[in-house]
């Protein structure tokens, strides 16, 4: 299929990434991203959090400034109130504020299952778009949010999980990329993503082809919620995980060590998970103190980028 394209466009569907990017000026390119799902959590204002911060995360990841929103809402309003989707799009508008967007307009329609999210809009200088296809051998990887939402929703389904880990697994959720972002910048970044549906080792595989390059992956160094391993051993798997692992795992070479509720983790797919960041090993550990010390973001790095031609991601 041969989609239409010019001469602008630096970032689209021959090179799939995180967002679409169309040079306007010398000095602008627009990024152009859209996402949206049923809910993750049961609270409406939190489920709006939630779904407008993953839909900017894109523009975060591609080292842009979201500046505009739309709303997309498919709602069954003849058997849902009101007042849940009015409490859905002001949790949205907040996150909205939160990141300094403005929203200017959307769309809704009837259905049988609720669903909610944005198409944003964010602006980047055309040589500093950041794509996840640019891993260079000597890099490292970072991490900036933990692991594990994906099992942690699906313990909540089956009413496992407590009142005070369903509190912070939505406030993990509904925290903007902004700061991880903003601080990258500071630092030459040579590729980046975001984790979402595919899992961590979903999202890196996809770095890593085409690249000639291996990842390794240490797997004791991932930030991971600690009741997500607890649950995983329980057999609390999503299935979008168990896709994960057959779609990718050709990839993938585990050590006999890394247990295999870690690996279901590891697998997991995640809702507005956080940013993975390729840059010069040596910068890595400055990255995550940096972010540590001015926001509190605990982020890690879990991994370096080796010549090797195969391909392969190898968690120890």
């Amino acid at each position: 299929m041969k989609f239409p394209t010019d001469e602008n466009v630096l970032v689209g569907l021959d090179r799939a990434d995180d967002a679409g990017v169309y040079k306007v000026s010398k000095d602008l390119a627009l990024i152009q991203t859209v996402d949206f799902f049923t809910p993750v959590v049961d609270d409406p204002y939190a489920f709006g959090q939630i779904a407008a911060a993953n839909a900017l995360s894109d523009v975060y990841a591609m080292g842009g400034t979201p500046k505009t929103a739309m709303n997309l809402v498919a709602f069954p309003s003849a058997g849902m109130e009101m007042e849940v989707l009015r409490r859905i799009l002001q949790g949205g508008i907040d996150k909205l504020r939160e990141a300094d967007t403005v929203l200017i307009g959307g769309h809704s329609i009837e259905d049988k299952e609720l669903k909610y999210g944005l198409s944003v809009t964010g602006f980047v200088h055309p040589r500093a778009v950041i794509t996840k296809k640019n891993l260079k051998a000597g890099d490292g990887l970072v991490l900036t949010k933990p692991l594990g939402t994906g099992i942690i929703n699906t313990a909540v389904k089956a009413a496992a999980a407590s009142a005070d880990l369903i509190r912070d697994v939505t406030r993990i959720m509904a925290a903007l990329n902004r700061e991880s972002a903003e601080t990258f910048k500071e630092f030459t970044v040579h590729a980046c993503t975001d984790i979402t549906g595919f899992g961590l080792l979903g999202h890196l595989a996809e770095m890593v082809e085409g690249s000639g390059l291996d990842v390794h992956l240490f797997s004791g160094r991932v930030p991971v919620i600690r009741e997500a391993l607890t649950f995983a051993a329980m057999g609390l798997i999503p299935a979008g995980a168990h896709k994960n692992r057959e779609f990718f795992e050709k990839r993938i070479e585990f050590a006999g060590t890394v247990d295999l509720a870690l690996q279901d983790v590891l697998f997991d797919p995640q809702t507005s998970g956080g940013l993975l960041i390729s840059l010069d090993a040596d910068k890595g550990t400055a990255l995550t103190e940096t972010l540590r010390a001015r926001y509190g973001i605990h982020a890690a790095v879990i991994g370096e980028v080796v010549s090797g031609g195969r391909e392969r991601i190898s968690v120890f």
